[in-house]
């Protein structure tokens, strides 16, 4: 069944690409929030890497009081454990999953494809990549945990065990506490997945070594 893709924001390098990154925003924010990263990592021109930057969907968050704002899924609680909507992290995940086949349809094989997210497009990111059919590039988990960690044994596609997964975090994130992104990698690694851990001198943000490190890390991976 054909589904109309999210819109997004695209930025497209000087000649035909050759690779792409998919990048999900965080709670309340949208594809323009981090399309401005891009000249910041100085990609080099010969990588031909094209960046794509969903918004998510419009939806109520039960602890705004309801207030509607784009989101990747509903935050009913604060309690980490029962923090992300379960139904709407695979909803997204499967609208996000069609951006990916609309890439490789488009002559972008998926072995030349890197999944990222900040925040709650993190969760995502976590919940595709692990769960995906086609090996990735690289899977990107920046400020973020895991929405079912109890899940992954059962689900987890083997395509994408041996795919570097990035995972990023600020040791002042009062959002999103580090020890949820320790725990992920945990979670990750226990259950066969290959992660490289960076933790900076943040808040519930990006800063300049991070890019720094992202930027040689994609590099790595889409080269």
């Amino acid at each position: 069944m054909s589904q109309e893709l999210l819109p997004y924001v695209e930025v497209n390098p000087t000649q035909a690409p050759k690779a792409t990154v998919i990048w999900l925003h965080g709670l309340g924010d949208s594809g323009n929030g981090f399309a401005p990263i891009v000249p910041e990592l100085n990609m080099p021109e010969d990588l031909a890497i094209r960046f794509v930057f969903p918004h998510a969907p419009t939806r109520p968050i039960t602890i705004n009081g309801g207030m509607a704002m784009r989101a990747w899924y509903d935050i009913a609680s604060m309690d980490f454990n029962n923090r992300a909507d379960s139904k709407g992290v695979r909803e997204s995940a499967a609208q996000v999953e069609a951006l990916i086949e609309a890439e490789i349809s488009n002559g972008i094989p998926a072995s030349k494809i890197v999944l990222a997210g900040f925040s709650q497009g993190g969760v995502i990111a976590a919940h595709l990549g692990t769960r995906y059919k086609n090996s990735l590039a690289g899977i990107m988990m920046l400020s973020t945990y895991m929405s079912e960690p109890n899940t992954l044994a059962a689900e987890a596609s083997d395509a994408n065990k041996a795919t570097p997964i990035f995972v990023a975090h600020g040791t002042q994130d009062e959002v999103v506490p580090i020890m949820m992104g320790k725990s992920a990698v945990k979670v990750l690694e226990s259950n066969g997945y290959s992660t490289s851990w960076h933790e900076y001198a943040m808040p519930h943000s990006v800063c300049k070594q991070e890019i720094d490190d992202i930027s040689i890390w994609l590099q790595q991976r889409l080269n």
